[in-house]
């Protein structure tokens, strides 16, 4: 076996917590997967020479990967938040309940779609290395560019955040699924107007290697492509909670074939994902509502 198989092999094995890391950053399955091959395209080049800990380096790679994605769709989107102020350090030695701590992990998922788009690059990388995958701040701190007391502090900061957010979510989730209703009502109308006031001009459609073998397209960007491309149809979506989250699903006789998820910021939508990886809708918590 040469170099490149063996590296093959051992990249395999991490695969699986690799794109959990890059998903739970990035909140969308499309770009988490695009993070995952990027970083086996960086060990593919550097090789694993000299590196004692691969699993620990290849997370760390993922990481700088998912944090320059992060900074590419925060400096596209929205103006970045100061991650550099002074905060209060809130830590297990300071009193944070370490079962709460516990259950915010557990509801991560929920929280991604809710609250971690609102976040900083830096802050989320931050949270989920620390308090999803117990990465210690010493190692994060390179990560981020900071010192490890100022990772710890970005990490809080999120921390925080997600705890306030847990506390009434019903109310944003109300106005999600209005916002994914309402997508839905104007895409089985026609109504071209309607769509694009619902989507960010840089709204950015992507589709899973399933969806595309049934002939969706692989990438779409800008209010009008993604407009166009959705008016006068959807007619037999309908709207679902996805792991929590407003989305929608085309799902005849019962079965989910499509799922889809948006990223919704400001009132406006700024991603979806159309997905439909057999393997990957069986593992979705999903339930389709009514109109």
């Amino acid at each position: 076996m040469d170099e490149r198989d063996w590296l093959a092999g051992r990249f395999e094995e991490n695969r699986t917590h690799l794109r959990a890391v890059a998903y739970r950053m990035l909140g969308s399955p499309t770009e988490a997967d695009d993070a995952v091959q990027e970083s086996w395209l960086r060990l593919s080049r550097s090789g694993a020479s000299g590196v004692e800990n691969l699993g620990g380096w290849l997370t760390t790679v993922v990481a700088r990967v998912c944090l320059d994605m992060l900074r590419s769709r925060k400096s596209r989107r929205e103006e970045p938040l100061d991650a550099q102020g002074t905060e209060s350090i809130v830590s297990r030695e300071d009193g944070t309940d370490p079962e709460h701590e516990a259950l915010l992990a557990d509801s991560v998922g929920l929280a991604l779609t809710v609250v971690l788009e609102t976040l900083a690059p830096a802050e989320r990388v931050a949270f989920v290395l620390h308090d999803m995958f117990d990465l210690p701040f010493d190692e994060i701190a390179p990560i981020v560019g900071r010192s490890s007391t100022a990772a710890r502090q970005l990490a809080s900061r999120a921390r925080r955040r997600v705890q306030g957010a847990a506390k009434a979510p019903d109310a944003d989730l109300a106005r999600k699924r209005k916002i994914v209703g309402a997508f839905l009502a104007a895409s089985r109308g026609g109504d071209f107007a309607a769509l694009i006031a619902l989507l960010d001009p840089d709204v950015v459609l992507r589709a899973d290697r399933a969806a595309v073998q049934v002939g969706a397209p692989n990438v779409v960007r800008g209010a009008a492509p993604v407009a166009g491309t959705f008016s006068g149809r959807a007619q037999t979506a309908q709207p679902a909670l996805i792991n929590g989250a407003a989305g929608a699903v085309w799902a005849p006789g019962g079965r989910p074939r499509v799922v889809f998820t948006f990223t919704i910021t400001g009132g406006k939508i700024v991603e979806i994902d159309m997905l439909a990886d057999p393997d990957y809708l069986g593992r979705l918590d999903l339930a389709i509502l009514n109109d």
